[in-house]
């Protein structure tokens, strides 16, 4: 497309200021209160080999030490928010409009499968992403009955794609059901935080290397 007359290209920075707006937005992500403190955290681990970029040894327990795949970045301690200003995940109890579909299998009373074969505890509800229709996380009663726990939906398998009803399961593959004991927990009941859902992750996804000594040793 041609120019002609008076007019004048605009310069790469005139475009940039040209499109360039102010908005406030209703999360907390800028106030400097809600920061982390990003004091290195000591790593308990030791090399292998005496040289650097060796390969580590944990020295206690990698997934609760966030070691490797286990780590997780700090950050800030509030949950992320809705374009209204509301927390985004929360139980579905509190997120009105969200159900579980009639046509597809509800989660809530089934029981949870670890990856030992031992059942882990039971589903008792659902996490919702009020920005989106997905479901986020199973909240889980251990088997002993002292605490309930997150579990991130991406980790969970539906070994019967919930054909069986309420005689159905799903399947945790990355950590054993004694390991559910030391899930990261929230402060709150009725929201999580962005740091609380790295660390939570990061315990799960540091199962498939460190929840038995068996997957992280070599193959040959």
């Amino acid at each position: 497309m041609g120019a002609s007359g008076d007019f004048q290209p605009m310069t790469p920075a005139q475009v940039g200021t040209s499109l360039r707006s102010e908005a406030t937005m209703p999360h907390s992500l800028h106030d400097p209160s809600a920061a982390m403190d990003r004091t290195d955290y000591p790593i308990r681990a030791v090399p292998a080999d005496p040289y650097n970029g060796s390969p580590i040894i944990p020295t206690g327990d990698p997934m609760r030490d966030a070691l490797g795949p286990a780590a997780y970045a700090n950050r800030h301690d509030v949950p992320d928010r809705t374009v209204h200003g509301e927390a985004k995940i929360v139980p579905m109890r509190l997120a009105p409009g969200f159900h579980v579909d009639p046509r597809d299998p509800d989660p809530r009373g089934l029981p949870v499968k670890a990856c030992d074969g031992v059942i882990a505890g039971t589903i008792t509800e659902v996490w919702v992403d009020r920005s989106e229709p997905q479901a986020r996380y199973y909240q889980v009663r251990l088997a002993n009955g002292a605490r309930e726990v997150l579990l991130p939906v991406p980790f969970v398998q539906w070994p019967n794609f919930g054909l069986f009803g309420r005689m159905d399961h799903v399947k945790v593959k990355s950590i054993t059901a004694a390991q559910f004991a030391h899930v990261p927990g929230l402060r709150r009941d009725d929201q999580v935080t962005l740091l609380e859902e790295d660390r939570i992750m990061a315990y799960y996804a540091g199962g498939h290397l460190y929840a038995r000594r068996s997957r992280a040793e070599p193959l040959l």
